[in-house]
């Protein structure tokens, strides 16, 4: 019975590697943005754990990182301050701005 076996952590998701280039994607993000703040989203079975980055706006986007304490040193590198998104949760700006793109009618190439 599988009762008794250990549980297993959580696979990595599959997809591509974690690389620099996400990095440098963050980097650029907040080179070019006002007011950007980090938060941690933890590891779970489907995702690794990733970084948001939320502008003043709540224009935002994500990347992978290894690990928390990666994203902890790249943050303070950039002196962006970094909060761990289950104690804070997610800032109402970026539900603002995701409510906001959802009612923009689709713009036409």
């Amino acid at each position: 019975m599988a009762w008794f076996r250990r549980r297993q952590e959580p696979r990595a998701a599959a997809g591509r590697a974690v690389d620099r280039a996400d990095l440098e994607y963050l980097a650029e993000f907040v080179r070019t943005r006002r007011g950007v703040e980090a938060f941690i989203e933890p590891r779970t079975n489907v995702t690794e754990t990733t970084v948001l980055l939320v502008a003043h706006d709540g224009e935002w986007t994500r990347r992978r990182t290894e690990t928390p304490e990666i994203a902890r040193r790249w943050a303070h590198q950039l002196s962006v301050p970094i909060y761990d998104v289950r104690l804070m949760g997610y800032p109402q700006r970026m539900r603002d701005y995701n409510e906001r793109k959802k009612r923009r009618p689709a713009q036409e190439s």
